[in-house]
């Protein structure tokens, strides 16, 4: 799933007086990590295939007539005539054949004789309906457009296969794609028979302070609250030296390049916001001893900042090479309009029909108080348009709450799974007959098969979505 923060931090190395970034940066690679298809790998040979189906470029004007083609990737090793479709919704990421040719939509599609299907989302992968990233071309891009895309796979997929034209279909999501199957059964509720959402967030907020919170709450689960505290000091004694005029300092411990420039709030806040995200990316993809390992590098260090700044740079793979955290360093790659990678789309996203900026602005975590939402929408603003204000993406959050209706939605035959660990549970729905928290799990942890190493209450859910599954198809 899914990271919206915001900073784009391009390594650099000095050569003969000249600064040159690094080929991999900061923070594409810790963007990657936490945007990446969270499938299971394939435990199958199983012939996949790739394939596309024609689009329209805009489904609500009838005036528009340009098409495009969407990628999806199916198979069909257990499909009998009537058999139901289960899909696996992509979101911001580029599709893989792990989810159906392994883990547990796989099995369940074994178990009913189902044809599996994984679709592209428009804008990403090699899903491309126009030729660059344009802040022109990307307004094509947002969820209803996507569910539109996905309606019309499901009517396509039935009208052209044979022995499927009533079969009934199962959805999956994780992340955001899990926020997606849960809203296509509020749009086009008669086209799925049931949809199973890993780590959904349905709540979209523009200041989303609950996931440092989360996170704080996290390490302290899994590791103690000892290791909190010498993340919240290490990070309140580098706030204060830039602020007693030691940034020297700082920039020799964190191998900053020359030019970061300290009297700039958007250089300290995206110094300050990948220090945050580096903690993001170990909590929100935690496998089991991942967060121990961190907080294990952290509590060796010989004092609060050198275990600190020994786990950055340790997590930033650096070799000895200046690291360019600058704002400018940030955009300059974000404001690239060729396809490479997820950022610019997701990002375009978050400033148009989400938020989701994960700021500072709650006391209550310990990664400091220097990545406040100006930040994040000042970059909404200078990556894609001065229309991108504060003002008007509060309003556009609120008309993606009112149209969804946010954590008041009602929905039938939507299971939602949820990572104790995880973040983003806190902007989904957590309570309810249709709600599980598996305990000490992240993002997207349950869609493996069912194992013998999965906790009881691991193995519980997803027992519960095959009988769900079971009683949707028989309905």
């Amino acid at each position: 799933m899914f990271k919206l923060s915001v900073i784009l931090f391009v390594g650099a190395i000095v050569t003969l007086g000249k600064t040159v970034p690094k080929a991999d940066n900061i923070f594409r690679k810790s963007f990657k990590s936490l945007h990446k298809d969270p499938a299971p790998p394939a435990q199958t040979r199983a012939n996949v295939q790739t394939l596309s189906i024609k689009q329209r470029l805009d489904h609500f004007d009838e005036n528009e007539t340009r098409t495009w083609n969407m990628r999806y990737m199916a198979n069909d090793e257990f499909f009998e005539e009537g058999g139901p479709m289960f899909i696996y919704v992509g979101g911001e990421w580029s599709i893989s054949p792990g989810y159906i040719s392994g883990g547990h939509v796989y099995d369940m599609a074994k178990e009913h004789h189902g044809y599996l299907f994984y679709t592209e989302h428009r804008y990403y992968g090699e899903s491309h309906p126009l030729p660059d990233l344009s802040t022109e071309n990307l307004r094509y891009l947002n969820v209803k457009q996507a569910l539109a895309d996905l309606a019309h796979f499901i009517r396509t997929m039935r009208q052209e296969i044979p022995g499927m034209e009533n079969s009934k279909v199962i959805l999956t999501g994780g992340s955001y794609s899990a926020t997606m199957v849960t809203w296509f059964k509020k749009l086009y509720p008669d086209l799925a028979a049931g949809s199973w959402a890993s780590s959904a967030p349905l709540y979209a907020k523009v200041d989303f302070w609950e996931y440092k919170e989360v996170m704080g709450d996290s390490i302290r689960l899994a590791y103690g609250e000892e290791c909190n505290t010498r993340i919240r000091n290490g990070i309140e004694a580098l706030e204060t030296m830039f602020e007693e005029k030691r940034a020297a300092e700082v920039k020799a411990m964190l191998h900053l390049c020359d030019h970061f420039d300290e009297t700039n709030d958007l250089d300290v806040w995206s110094l300050f916001g990948e220090i945050s995200d580096t903690f993001a990316g170990v909590v929100q993809t935690h496998d089991d001893g991942d967060i121990q390992r961190a907080c294990k590098t952290i509590m060796d260090g010989a004092d609060d900042v050198t275990g600190l700044t020994t786990y950055l740079l340790k997590n930033w793979d650096d070799s000895g090479n200046c690291n360019d955290l600058t704002y400018n360093a940030f955009l300059s790659g974000l404001k690239e309009t060729a396809y490479n990678g997820a950022m610019r789309q997701w990002i375009y996203q978050t400033c148009n029909e989400f938020g989701w900026y994960q700021t500072s602005s709650s006391k209550e975590q310990p990664f400091g108080s220097k990545f406040p939402l100006p930040f994040y929408t000042t970059l909404c603003a200078d990556a894609y348009s001065s229309n991108f204000t504060e003002k008007f993406i509060n309003q556009q959050v609120a008309k993606t709450n009112d149209f969804f209706e946010g954590l008041e939605l009602k929905v039938d035959n939507v299971y939602m799974t949820h990572g104790e660990l995880d973040p983003w549970r806190a902007m989904g729905l957590q309570e309810g007959e249709q709600t599980t928290i598996i305990p000490m799990h992240a993002h997207c942890k349950d869609l493996n098969s069912i194992m013998e190493r999965d906790t009881p209450e691991m193995r519980a859910s997803k027992e519960k979505i095959s009988q769900l599954v079971r009683k949707w198809l028989a309905e």
